[in-house]
């Protein structure tokens, strides 16, 4: 092969790559708008996540806040109501998952709180039956919660013991950011 042949042979190959990456890069731009339009809006990415000030919150008291579209129960739970939930068998419990993506595993008192002492407590507040809003502070046969509406009755740790609720209340993602503030998400 004469050099003037093996110039030709690179000026094409050149030719054919610089074609393909030209052809790959405007694919590339003709197909992210379609791509970038299916991540979430704005105003959707705001509320999957929120911040709740615990700090006003008192030793018996539980705080209420709306996640998503449904009521997240924040208690800080007495020393009694810690004593009450640990002193269960969890291998009586109808529901034996601590429902909780932060610890997964059986549904221990310590699996279902957030903090290691076990005194915060946060629970989406839906009845795992039919979706109705369980009423509080010590309601019910075990110091939790009730369902009025079909009689379930939930433990100071959120989970089922008596009624129609095949699952213990679900613990959304949450975490401390600070010693007075959860995020919830």
């Amino acid at each position: 092969m004469s050099h003037a042949e093996d110039h030709d042979s690179s000026r094409r190959d050149f030719l054919y790559y610089a074609t393909a990456g030209a052809g790959a890069v405007t694919a590339g731009a003709m197909v992210w708008p379609l791509v970038d339009q299916m991540n979430p809006s704005a105003d959707v990415q705001a509320l999957s996540s929120i911040r709740v000030d615990v700090a006003s919150v008192v030793e018996g008291q539980q705080l209420t806040v709306k996640f998503l579209g449904k009521p997240v129960f924040i208690r800080k739970r007495t020393p009694e109501d810690i004593e009450l939930a640990r002193d269960w068998d969890v291998d009586q419990l109808r529901d034996p998952d601590s429902r909780n993506p932060n610890k997964p595993g059986p549904a221990t008192d310590a699996n279902r709180t957030l903090d290691d002492a076990g005194t915060w407590l946060v629970m989406i507040g839906v009845c795992t039956h039919l979706g109705c809003v369980p009423i509080g502070n010590q309601s019910g046969d075990f110091g939790g919660w009730f369902c009025p509406c079909h009689g379930s009755h939930y433990d100071s740790a959120g989970r089922i013991h008596k009624g129609p609720a095949p699952e213990n209340l679900h613990i959304p993602v949450a975490s401390f950011v600070d010693e007075t503030t959860i995020q919830l998400g």
